[in-house]
């Protein structure tokens, strides 16, 4: 098939057009910013398009230039932005008019799961809202594939998780953070996305997709401990509520602060899938599907960022991954290097062994004595 990934050089539409091309697929990676598109190593294998969502006169020169095309793969969003709602609205309702208007058969949609909650953040909210502007009467037929946390380097969700417990050994956790979630590693998404291409395969509709593990978001911070072999000891509070956290969470981790803010206001919801899933469609990939602890330890493994076209294993981190991700021992290794002669760099590595949150402590510190904080850029 011939197929466009929007959002190409986001963290899953990256690895997904390195996916596609392991499955034969021909692919047309879309950016706002073609250029970056070089960044993935896979310039030779794929053709680049510029689009910009939000201009519907650009959506459209990008379907042209792009030919005819059977799939459309939307992993556009704006959170972290002011007005994100509105503006996610919009490009989805721009994409799907421009995809009706050139005969494209399906849109596989990744959102996030919608709880029946009559408390829903604006984050889930809008995931709901651009599912509806997607499907236009006429228009292809929608998958909407709902995923809660994605384990993997580079994924926003698992470097909040990474920062919490590498720089606070002792965590204070509300009730909240006992709520249970179904998360699923980035290679277990990518294997559900591209089997959602396949319209013989997979009826068009919604499917919530997660791993074979569910658990909490205290549990999920005492796998990740685990794994790393670090010390994590959870103290229970009270009156500690979302809106509270995510602005204590914004300060305090180098994520863009308006993006973790708007992430940590959606887990006063219970986030568990609902139904079958894909499970009953689509079998297993062979191995199973991974597990909490595996996924985490996966990503843990990658030392130095690499293009997508060569990762090994897509939970390691790329270097087309937002500059913030990684862990404070990369970013102190990169700070470092900027200052230290290239034939004493191999010795940076040594700055692995710094304590994770002394290691915290001296990035923050770094941050705001240079300002040179890379909170603006998001892949």
């Amino acid at each position: 098939m011939r197929i466009l990934v929007t959002g190409a050089t986001g963290y899953v539409g990256s690895r997904l057009v390195a996916a596609l091309l392991d499955e034969g697929q021909q692919v047309v990676a879309a950016s706002r910013d073609p250029g970056r598109l070089t960044r993935l190593g896979l310039r030779d294998d794929i053709t680049a398009v510029a689009l910009n969502a939000a201009d519907p006169a650009s959506v459209r020169a990008a379907f042209e230039a792009a030919g005819p095309v059977d799939v459309v793969y939307y992993l556009i969003h704006s959170i972290g932005q002011a007005g994100f709602r509105g503006t996610d609205q919009a490009a989805a309702a721009n994409v799907a008019a421009a995809a009706k208007n050139a005969g494209v058969g399906r849109i596989v949609y990744l959102g996030g799961f919608v709880p029946d909650d009559d408390t829903l953040s604006e984050h889930l909210v809008s995931r709901a809202e651009v599912a509806d502007a997607l499907g236009v009467e006429g228009g292809p037929d929608v998958v909407w594939l709902g995923a809660a946390l994605i384990i993997g380097a580079g994924s926003t969700s698992f470097e909040m998780l990474r920062y919490v417990a590498d720089r606070f050994p002792l965590m204070p956790t509300p009730s909240w953070m006992d709520n249970p979630i179904d998360p699923i590693s980035i290679r277990d998404v990518l294997y559900y996305l591209v089997a959602a291409a396949d319209a013989g395969r997979v009826p068009a509709g919604r499917y919530d997709i997660a791993g074979p593990d569910s658990t909490s978001y205290r549990r999920l911070l005492t796998t990740y401990a685990r794994v790393a072999g670090t010390w994590q000891t959870c103290l229970p509070v009270r009156g500690v509520d979302t809106a509270i956290a995510s602005r204590v969470t914004a300060a305090a981790l180098p994520v863009p602060g308006r993006l973790a803010a708007d992430l940590v206001a959606s887990l006063g919801c219970p986030m568990l899938a609902t139904g079958a899933g894909l499970r009953d469609l689509v079998a297993d990939p062979p191995g199973g599907l991974v597990g909490v602890a595996d996924a985490v330890a996966r990503a843990l493994s990658s030392r130095q960022p690499k293009p997508v076209g060569a990762l090994a294993d897509p939970h390691h981190l790329a270097d087309s991954d937002p500059m913030w991700a990684g862990g404070d021992a990369l970013r102190l290794r990169r700070f470092a290097a900027t200052l230290t002669p290239a034939i004493a760099r191999p010795g940076l590595r040594l700055v692995n062994a710094v304590p994770r949150p002394l290691a915290g402590a001296l990035r923050t510190g770094l941050d705001m004595l240079t300002a040179s904080t890379p909170k603006g850029r998001l892949a």
